[in-house]
């Protein structure tokens, strides 16, 4: 099936406005969340729902100006997914213990989303899985297409690479206790 000519024109405009409103978008994203690679996904999420809206035939002229404004909305759905991330993590730091100063909970919660970022994608799509979005040790087993006993120990093996990386002197203290009640050597 060939694109109607409203479609073709709008796309060739796209494409050929491209180099010259690049530098407009991406200036305008990374100016304000500061990070180049946040910048160039939200860039690239930002060309693609223009993609989206000329194949759906509701954009026939793709406009820098328009562009810029995608480029908004979706600045504006990545900070959410940071704020929803954030008040999961400050959720689960509040159930673990009691901090007097809301700011450590900040920092604590801000600490763990860095923590569970550098966890390889297999421990940390366990750990959000559970405790972030709450699924049972079966649903999470479900989700990652595991058994129920692979993913109990998935999770066991996610915690501890959390616990290690989080408080690095405490883990391997706690890990020599657990491993051996009698705390020799191995």
């Amino acid at each position: 099936m060939t694109a109607a000519p409203d479609t073709r024109a709008a796309g060739a405009a796209l494409l050929a406005g491209y180099d010259r409103s690049l530098p407009q978008v991406y200036g305008y994203l990374v100016a304000r969340c500061h990070v180049p690679a946040v910048a160039e996904d939200l860039a690239s999420e930002t060309y693609l729902a223009a993609i989206d809206a000329i194949e759906k035939g509701t954009l026939r002229e793709p406009t820098t100006a328009w562009l810029i404004g995608v480029a908004r909305h979706k600045l504006v759905d990545h900070w959410r997914r940071l704020a929803r991330e954030e008040r999961r993590l400050t959720a689960v730091a509040d159930l673990v213990e009691v901090v007097d100063d809301p700011w450590d909970v900040r920092l604590e919660a801000g600490h763990a989303r860095h923590v569970l970022a550098g966890l390889g994608a297999h421990h940390r799509s366990a750990l959000v899985l559970r405790y972030l979005d709450g699924l049972s040790v079966p649903e999470v087993a479900a989700t990652l297409g595991r058994t129920v006993h692979a993913t109990e120990a998935l999770l066991v093996r996610a915690r501890r690479a959390f616990r290690a990386a989080y408080e690095p002197d405490d883990a391997v203290e706690a890990d020599r206790s657990t491993d051996d009640p009698e705390g020799g050597a191995r």
